[in-house]
């Protein structure tokens, strides 16, 4: 029986992959949030997988706090950088395969079609960039390791785009979303089954991954869809924001093929 670490397990992906993983009777995980397991903490990491001797570890632990990364770079990248840095080598301490979740923030935006594994990244923000400086020291440590880059995550649980529009159309507030932005909305259940079946399925195919559910919209565009799929469309007064403004930059396309 195969034994996975979850780490971040508080987060809408960790708690997903909870819920899926009830599926997957033959493997046996560990669900770590970062209060129990902090990933800057390298000394802890590292006595932790090597307790418990795990075959796997998805790490789903990372800052993604967009805008206040801006603000505090230091702590972005001392989670999204050395924090990996310290997985990817108790990782290789102890011959776990990596299972690390990447953005599509790692790109500029500037392309006009989907980007591809192959794309050069080039983040514009300090989210991005952390999160790229992750995945350089997984590469780079690592052998077998699975990166899996994915876009606009949601799901029914804590504060996601999702979950605000729902919370907003339900105090019937006036919804103004940019359409500024294009991007595939990912179900965080979707990437969960995706995931745990790479280990169910026993891949060797190690290397980078893009995962989205596939479908290119702008923000406003997935606003109307959760509004339409509850039985909200009519009912809320849905308006296109032409200037949509952050203190972040963000990448106009960061669609993923």
């Amino acid at each position: 029986m195969k034994r996975v670490l979850v780490t971040g397990s508080n987060g809408q992906l960790g708690k997903s992959l909870q819920e899926v993983s009830r599926n997957y009777p033959e493997l046996t995980f560990a669900f770590k949030p970062s209060e129990e397991l902090d990933i800057t903490d390298s000394e802890k990491v590292t006595m932790f997988l090597s307790k418990h001797s795990f075959d796997y570890c998805i790490n789903c632990a990372a800052y993604t706090n967009v805008e206040e990364a801006e603000k505090d770079n230091e702590r972005a990248f001392l989670v999204n950088a050395q924090g990996v840095q310290n997985v990817a080598l108790a990782c290789a301490k102890n011959k776990t395969v990596l299972i690390h979740i990447s953005t599509d923030y790692v790109f500029d935006g500037k392309k006009e079609t989907a980007y591809k594994i192959d794309d050069l990244p080039n983040p514009i923000n300090e989210y991005g960039k952390s999160k790229l400086a992750g995945e350089r020291y997984v590469r780079k440590i690592l052998k077998k390791f699975f990166i899996i880059r994915t876009s606009w995550l949601y799901s029914d649980y804590g504060t996601n785009f999702y979950t605000i529009i729902l919370e907003k159309a339900k105090r019937n507030e006036v919804l103004k979303i940019t359409d500024e932005q294009l991007g595939c909305p990912t179900k965080a259940s979707h990437l969960a089954n995706f995931l745990i079946n790479l280990i169910v399925n026993k891949s060797t195919d190690y290397g980078l991954y893009h995962f989205t559910d596939g479908e290119a919209m702008t923000w406003y565009g997935f606003a109307k869809r959760i509004l339409k799929d509850n039985g909200l469309l009519d009912q809320v007064s849905l308006e296109k924001a032409q200037n949509y403004r952050t203190f972040a930059r963000r990448p106009r396309n960061s669609v993923l093929g």
